[in-house]
């Protein structure tokens, strides 16, 4: 294959409002305009990848498509002069995989500004390991930090805590030393989790029953949802007094009954997370903390490493539901 040449997942649309993904070759000149023209080396799979490669008109538009919210890389040429060839960058958020061509194809072709330098600390794998995932979930325990959470308040709740962002967030939890209650309706994954950290694995249905109470017994200190409706609901109404959670996912529901009852009675805080939008400033930092004081020890443990041609088999495995954990895409196996 020629040096203008790739390999990438295509996503288009078939009869019937059906979508076939399938690898194909890919020239540069079929990419988009940008200053950052990245050789790709891994990238990672999130429930978005699974939306946009299933044709969610909310994630992807436009069609036929390279799709990958996460890919990391090395720099081959940057008209902007912010990096130079051979430097090793991140590019995630913003447009990347969502109408712009992601990072589930070995070249992307981005403005600069959407890319953050390595850290040292970390290596390109590594970052894939963690990729958006592991990123809102730091983002999620620094909102947490910034609160003033403390391993000495008591349990931390994680909903989702299979899913990509819960596993990390029980995993993180844990390092910094908080007690971890891992909510989950895959109980067969209980060992999993407690070997992440988890000193608790709940049935999630203990969490998912409708509770018309305002509030009920206090019982998290905080906590990690990311999976929204009636979970987010019911740990709200049983945070104890100044608690927090940190909301980043609606995988159950975009929506949740509350009243302020919790908010004005207990001071308890719900924080928003967004890793879309958020400035390059603030990635940078998240970066760099996931670089040291966010790095966790066994990082290799949290994730499959896969090959592009296996990627439409784990996006399925995603959207119903099945995925364990994190699936880091070696691009150039």
């Amino acid at each position: 294959m020629s040096d203008d040449r790739f390999t990438a997942l295509w996503v288009e649309s078939t009869a019937n409002n059906q979508f076939d993904q399938r690898i194909i070759e890919r020239s540069i000149d079929d990419l988009p305009e940008g200053d950052l023209l990245v050789d790709v080396r891994y990238s990672s799979l999130n429930y978005k990848d699974a939306l946009s490669a299933s044709g969610n008109p909310g994630v992807t538009r436009n069609y036929p498509h390279q799709p990958g919210i996460d890919a990391a890389g090395v720099v081959i040429e940057d008209k902007s002069g912010r990096f130079a060839a051979g430097d090793e960058v991140i590019v995630s958020g913003y447009d990347l995989g969502m109408n712009t061509a992601g990072g589930l194809g070995q070249r992307i072709r981005v403005p600069a500004n959407w890319a953050v330098a390595l850290p040292q600390g970390l290596s390109l794998k590594e970052t894939m390991i963690i990729g958006t995932a592991g990123f809102t979930a730091a983002l999620c325990v620094g909102k947490l930090l910034h609160m003033g959470a403390s391993p000495s308040d008591g349990p931390v709740v994680v909903s989702g805590a299979t899913g990509g962002v819960g596993s990390f967030s029980v995993a993180l939890l844990s390092h910094l030393g908080f007690q971890v209650a891992a909510v989950t309706g895959k109980l067969e994954q209980s060992e999993w989790l407690s070997s992440l950290g988890a000193q608790q694995v709940l049935d999630r249905n203990t969490l998912s029953e409708p509770n018309k109470k305002p509030m009920v017994k206090p019982q998290w200190a905080h906590g990690v949802d990311c999976v929204g409706g009636e979970i987010l609901s019911n740990i709200i109404k049983s945070l104890q007094y100044s608690g927090s959670v940190a909301a980043c996912g609606m995988t159950g529901s975009p929506s949740f009954q509350s009243s302020v009852f919790p908010f004005i009675l207990r001071n308890v805080n719900l924080l928003g997370v967004d890793c879309v939008e958020l400035p390059l400033s603030r990635k940078e930092e998240n970066w760099q903390a996931l670089a040291t004081t966010f790095k966790l020890p066994k990082l290799d443990a949290m994730a499959e490493t896969i090959g592009l041609d296996q990627v439409p088999e784990h996006l399925t495995r995603i959207l119903n539901g099945h995925a364990v954990g994190r699936y880091v895409v070696d691009m150039q196996s």
